[in-house]
């Protein structure tokens, strides 16, 4: 009896330790939302371009969609906004209205913008009321998204996966045959040319990679049922908009398809984030495609997007429950990019030009970038952008305020210690494009005062700190 009495001691001290880390394990809860930000006031600007491009309606609805995610004792939210880019100030302006009512951590929030050319401006207080109202509707919409993802929190898991889709992307960025380059707007001449055209008497190679992975995270609910689909796709906006009017783009077609192909809750939430795609298109260059109608073309990339999501998300072994989150955010100061006095007096001097004639004769687009040449020079020395990395179990997730070129991503994601690494563009704001200084040195529109804002190696800056904050995060790991 004794030894019966002592070999079941025995036992019941043995199991402590595995009971405690299983009342210690996390527990993922999640919760997902969107949020209705179309315009309600027309006419709209929808910037993007080199002209005004006024809507006086909308083709389909713009949306913030949020994911909130929860292990009990972190708490993140990541919120895709159907915007060109949504202004650093009315980001942080959301943050603090959704912490104030959530208790989320401002620093634990991701606002990343889908980069359609075909949303209004979202920080207007002037001009247009059209324009001065979208601002308000923006904002809010970012902060009620949070708000109700957070208030949906239920138990959870969580899945990710991949699957390439190669033929929708395309760099844009290429080198021309002998004698074919023409003047760049300062007059001078590039190596490598943006959207050259489809004439294979000028085109030659192009000048970078494509990624052509779609990236899903993958939230199930306790019965297995897909709750929400955080997608990921390095490609720019698609366009083909019908004239006036605003529209989401294949972002906002993708979220509005994927409910099919998941067959999942009645309330399940897709979004479709913009990644590393700075000189990525949807244009086959030196290939003649069939003409489109307005929209079709989003609707093709869409379908195609959503397909491989699906295959992605088939892919996906197990969902996790106990799965552990992390985030960190730096802010890193840059410098500014300032013309120097000869291009200050160019400018100038382009600017005074009265003579039609003269002016006709200008580089295309020479002086809308001696104005933006003109403001480089009374911008600041310094601005202050933040970087986010996200870790979700073995998943991480890193964000960049620009329009980052494709092989910065590209690289982010071979150095990273985790398993499957996704580099979202546009988050937390938006200033300007950001090429690696390779890319710098062969010129090209990404790379041009007034394109590009800050200082020429920005980009190994900010991926150095993202490397740091991933391996921080991947140390909690062990």
């Amino acid at each position: 009896m004794k030894n019966l009495i002592a070999i079941a001691f025995l036992v019941m001290v043995l199991s402590q330790p595995q009971k405690m880390v299983q009342a210690d394990a996390p527990k993922l809860r999640a919760g997902a939302s969107v949020v209705d930000i179309t315009p309600t006031v027309f006419p709209v600007n929808m910037p993007g371009g080199f002209n005004e491009n006024p809507a006086t309606s909308a083709h389909d609805p713009l949306s913030s969609r949020a994911l909130v995610l929860d292990d009990g004792s972190t708490t993140i939210a990541m919120v895709v906004v159907d915007s060109l880019g949504v202004d650093p100030d009315v980001i942080e302006e959301a943050k603090k209205s959704a912490a104030g009512q959530t208790g989320i951590p401002i620093e634990n929030m991701m606002v990343c913008s889908t980069h359609s050319h075909s949303c209004p401006p979202s920080n207007a207080t002037s001009g247009r009321p059209g324009d001065v109202a979208y601002r308000a509707t923006i904002l809010s919409g970012i902060a009620e998204s949070i708000v109700r993802a957070q208030q949906s929190l239920e138990s959870a898991s969580f899945g990710s996966n991949q699957h390439a889709l190669p033929d929708e992307v395309f760099n844009r960025r290429w080198y021309l045959k002998p004698g074919k380059m023409p003047l760049n707007p300062f007059g001078g001449l590039d190596q490598v040319k943006m959207n050259p055209g489809q004439s294979s008497d000028v085109l030659d190679r192009p000048a970078g990679p494509t990624d052509p992975d779609v990236q899903i995270i993958s939230i199930v609910d306790d019965r297995k049922r897909p709750m929400a689909m955080f997608a990921n796709y390095a490609l720019h906006y698609v366009g083909g908009i019908p004239s006036g009017q605003v529209s989401s783009d294949y972002f906002g077609e993708f979220a509005r398809l994927m409910p099919s192909r998941m067959r999942g809750r009645g309330d399940f939430v897709a979004m479709m984030s913009n990644g590393a795609s700075g000189d990525i298109n949807n244009i086959p260059f030196g290939v003649t495609r069939p003409p489109r109608e307005p929209f079709e073309q989003v609707r093709i990339v869409a379908r195609k997007a959503a397909d491989a999501a699906w295959f992605a998300y088939n892919k996906i072994d197990s969902h996790r429950a106990d799965v552990s989150l992390g985030m960190r955010e730096r802010e890193v100061t840059l410098a500014y990019r300032k013309p120097t006095p000869d291009q200050l007096e160019a400018a100038e001097k382009v600017l005074a030009i009265t003579s039609e004639r003269e002016r006709a004769a200008l580089p295309r687009l020479a002086e809308a970038y001696a104005r933006r040449t003109i403001s480089a020079a009374e911008r600041p020395d310094h601005v202050t952008v933040k970087v986010q990395a996200i870790r979700i179990g073995d998943l991480a997730i890193c964000g960049f305020p620009f329009e980052t070129l494709v092989e910065i991503g590209m690289e982010l994601r071979q150095v990273s210690p985790f398993s499957q690494t996704i580099v979202v563009g546009l988050a937390n704001g938006r200033h300007g494009y950001l090429p690696p200084p390779r890319q710098h040195r062969l010129g090209g529109y990404e790379t041009w005062l007034g394109t590009n804002h800050v200082q020429i190696d920005a980009s190994d800056i900010l991926s150095g700190n993202l490397r740091e904050m991933l391996d921080e995060l991947h140390a909690e790991t062990k």
